[in-house]
């Protein structure tokens, strides 16, 4: 019963709404629909910016969508006090010449219930992300763009996962860039919590249940050496869920140019709540994001790319 409850809280589906809009941040905009390659629809924002170069931002899981993170409705299980809006980057992001790609992974926000009708924390998420550079690499529009892929937590093991899938990432050579934000899996995220061995196996029988998926046996972990182009990690030292030695595994396993980034915000009191803290850090630091793809990137029009 305790492992079903815990359970619900890593894999459960549609647990966030889309509840913000880049109509509130004056930005150019169409609403879009792709198909990742088993047929499952994916929602998304394109926002219109330089044609020849394109971020990709794949959110974090479970408790979030497109749009971010919102506590309404999410009761005493909730992740943060306050909304985090993912349209803060995207803005910058935008002003600084970007067009991006924004979209719901299967089983979260607007986008369609997936195959398998449960988050997997990447592998399934995979192919979505395959499908949203896809989506711009055949786009009328953008499909001569260079590509960015701003991946956030689940968001990450699922871009991770894409590049060692067959057909995946590493036959887009329009990727450039890669920035990670605090990756982990969820062998990872149940130690951190520090639950019990008796409710780690719980838990994880009930996943298996669900799922037909070990989520120990699955992590995108092993495949990070299949990761083709240059790497910013990014990780919040006060996360109380930091397993330091985890992250700089991930980071020293990285074969590509890179580059490790601690942030040391204030500890908020609350394990959550200090992992949170380092995604709503994005839409408010554009300097180390927008240097990092503008180094491998297409410089912006009427510069000489230095």
């Amino acid at each position: 019963m305790i492992g079903s409850m815990i359970a619900d809280t890593f894999i459960k589906p549609f647990q966030s709404p889309v509840f913000d809009s880049p109509k509130n941040y004056d930005l150019d905009y169409e609403d879009v629909v792709f198909e990742a390659r088993d047929g499952v629809r994916l929602s998304g924002w394109l926002i219109k910016g330089d044609n020849d170069k394109v971020i990709i931002q794949s959110h974090f899981g479970t408790q979030c969508s497109r749009s971010g993170y919102t506590p309404e409705g999410k009761g005493f299980l909730k992740g943060s006090d306050k909304d985090i809006r993912f349209l803060r980057q995207a803005k910058y992001l935008n002003e600084a010449g970007y067009s991006v790609l924004m979209y719901d992974f299967r089983n979260h926000g607007n986008s369609q219930e997936g195959i398998l009708p449960w988050i997997t924390w990447g592998p399934t998420e995979a192919l979505d992300v395959i499908a949203a550079v896809e989506f711009i690499s055949t786009h009328h529009d953008y499909k001569n763009a260079d590509i960015g892929l701003l991946s956030i937590c689940m968001g990450q093991g699922a871009s991770i996962a894409a590049f060692a899938e067959d057909g995946g990432l590493k036959n887009y050579p329009n990727i450039k860039t890669m920035i990670s934000v605090q990756p982990m899996d969820y062998e990872c995220f149940v130690h951190a919590m520090g639950l019990p061995k008796f409710m780690v196996n719980s838990t994880t029988k009930a996943i298996e249940k669900r799922t037909h998926m070990d989520f120990n046996k699955t992590s995108w972990r092993p495949l990070v050496k299949e990761v083709t182009v240059p790497t910013l990690v990014i990780q919040n030292r006060n996360d109380g869920y930091l397993d330091e030695t985890f992250v700089n595994g991930v980071f020293n396993d990285l074969k590509v140019e890179k580059e490790m980034l601690w942030i040391d915000l204030p500890n908020m009191g609350n394990a959550v709540n200090n992992r949170f803290a380092a995604y709503d850090w994005l839409g408010d630091h554009p300097e180390p994001i927008l240097q990092w793809f503008g180094k491998y990137m297409m410089p912006l029009a009427g510069t000489d790319g230095d």
